[in-house]
C-alpha cells in the first residue's frame, strides 16, 4: 500500500510569498487499485506524482510505500541529459540492480529510437524522451505505476503498444494516472480522485470523479 499523509507543497515565488500547491492531502492506494487523478493546469497533479515517486520532498506530511514505485512516466528530470540513452539506461540497470544487457534489450525494443539511444538526451525530441522513459519504466517491474499525462506517444501503432503494455501491468499491480481525458482514464482506472485549491477527494466511481471535475471547470471531460 501506498500512503499518503496530510502531504503540504509550498513553493517560493519570485518576488517574495509562498504557493501552497498541495494542502494536507491525504489517501491511500492499495495493490490492485488504478485511481485516476483529475485538476485544471497548475493544480499540483504533476508535484503530487513527483512527491508519490520520490523525485521531490513534500513540504511537510508523509509518505509511506510498502509497493515499489515508478517514476512518473512523462517526468524525464531523472535522466541525465548529456548522457545518452544507452549510458542513462546501463545508470538505472545499476541502481535498481538488474543485468544492463537485459534492461538494454527491452528498452531498445519498445522505445523503438534507433541509433538516438547512443546520442545524449538533450538530442532528443520531447516524444524521444517520452518513448525512453516509457521503455525503462515498463522493463522494471514496480508495484505501482506512476503515469503523468503521457500514455502514448508517437503513431497509432506505438500508442496501442503503450497501451497493452500499460493494462498488462495494472493486471499486475497498481496505476496512479494524471489525465485530463475522461476516456483514457476509464481505459486503465476504477477510482478517481479531483485536485481543486490543493485539495484532493478521492472518489470510489470513477465517473463520479469525471462529473465533480467536469462541475469545477464547467465543461465536459472528453
Amino acid at each position: 500500500m501506498i500512503t499518503v499523509r496530510d502531504v503540504t507543497k509550498i513553493y517560493p515565488m519570485r518576488g517574495g510569498g509562498r504557493r501552497r500547491v498541495l494542502d494536507n492531502v491525504s489517501f491511500d492506494v492499495r495493490l490492485g487499485q488504478s485511481i485516476g487523478i483529475l485538476g485544471r493546469n497548475g493544480s499540483g497533479k504533476s508535484t503530487l506524482a513527483k512527491i508519490i515517486g520520490g523525485a521531490i520532498p513534500p513540504t511537510s506530511g508523509t509518505i509511506t510505500r510498502e509497493m515499489s514505485v515508478s517514476w512518473p512516466l512523462g517526468f524525464v528530470g531523472g535522466f541525465q541529459s548529456s548522457l545518452t540513452g544507452a549510458d542513462n539506461v546501463r545508470f538505472i540497470a545499476r541502481l535498481y540492480g538488474v543485468p544492463a544487457h537485459i534492461l538494454m534489450d527491452f528498452v531498445e525494443d519498445f522505445a523503438e529510437i534507433g541509433d538516438y539511444i547512443r546520442m545524449p538526451v538533450r538530442t532528443y525530441s520531447s516524444g524521444m524522451c517520452a518513448r525512453l522513459t516509457f521503455g525503462i519504466s515498463l522493463a522494471l517491474e514496480f508495484d505501482c505505476y506512476l503515469i503523468d499525462e503521457a500514455t502514448a506517444v508517437g503513431d497509432a501503432r506505438f500508442a496501442e503498444k503503450c497501451e497493452r503494455a500499460l493494462l498488462r501491468r495494472r493486471e499486475q499491480g497498481s496505476l496512479i494516472m494524471i489525465s485530463h481525458s475522461a476516456k483514457v482514464l476509464r481505459t486503465y482506472c476504477d477510482m478517481g480522485a479531483v485536485l481543486s485549491d490543493g485539495r484532493l477527494t478521492v472518489y470510489d466511481d470513477l465517473n463520479e470523479a469525471i462529473q465533480i471535475y467536469e462541475g469545477i471547470i464547467g465543461a465536459p471531460v472528453e
